[in-house]
């Protein structure tokens, strides 16, 4: 084996360990936005002010720490080359990625991550939509029975799974992962300028006040 090889071994490896992380973070996230109520109980047995603002932010902040590293590699492996090498849920995944970003946008510029904000259940609601997306296409496409279960075990199902809705199975597999891109690159663009422009006018905002 040469050292392209390995060079591209290792870049599959990696590109697919993000992924196969990122999942597990939407889940870590959309839980602590569950747990706000628990949080919160907690909370009330500090008893230093400093302990609480700590407390409160800290929360919070792990929560959209973990909701933008799921968008950012959701995004990073929107694309068809990458698509091509590692075996992505299409288009589960990158649906997921989308729903996260919306959940995003909602927390940082219009108070979603606030538990008395109407918005608070939208993107929690989003979140969960996104984890139960992204774990069928985690569980029943990229995890899908082994060839080892099928050569004793046939079943036109899992074959159906493993040759059409996996962004690297030649040619149906190809051919819905650039589908996926071309609809699913688009919308996360519009994702990040509506967060963007959001910004700028809570900028403008905070400047003119």
């Amino acid at each position: 084996m040469g050292a392209h090889e390995i060079a591209k071994g290792l870049e599959v490896w990696t590109l697919q360990t993000l992924v196969n992380v990122s999942i597990l973070l939407g889940f870590f996230a959309m839980g602590l936005a569950l747990a706000q109520a628990y949080f919160a109980s907690l909370r009330r047995k500090l008893t230093l002010r400093v302990s609480i603002e700590l407390w409160d932010v800290a929360v919070t902040l792990l929560t959209d720490i973990f909701l933008v590293m799921v968008v950012l590699i959701g995004f990073l492996v929107l694309n068809p080359d990458i698509m091509a090498d590692i075996k992505i849920a299409v288009p589960f995944i990158p649906v997921g990625t989308a729903l996260f970003a919306a959940a995003l946008v909602l927390r940082l510029f219009y108070g979603g991550h606030d538990l008395g904000s109407p918005h608070f259940k939208t993107s929690l609601g989003l979140m969960l939509v996104a984890v139960v997306v992204q774990t069928i296409g985690f569980s029943l496409v990229m995890e899908a029975a082994s060839g080892e279960y099928l050569a004793s075990h046939p079943s036109p199902f899992w074959d159906f799974i493993k040759t059409h809705l996996r962004s690297n199975a030649d040619p149906h597999g190809l051919e819905l992962a650039q589908g996926t891109f071309n609809v699913m690159f688009p919308v996360m663009l519009i994702i990040f300028g509506w967060g963007f422009s959001r910004a700028i006018k809570q900028i403008n905002a905070r400047r003119s006040s």
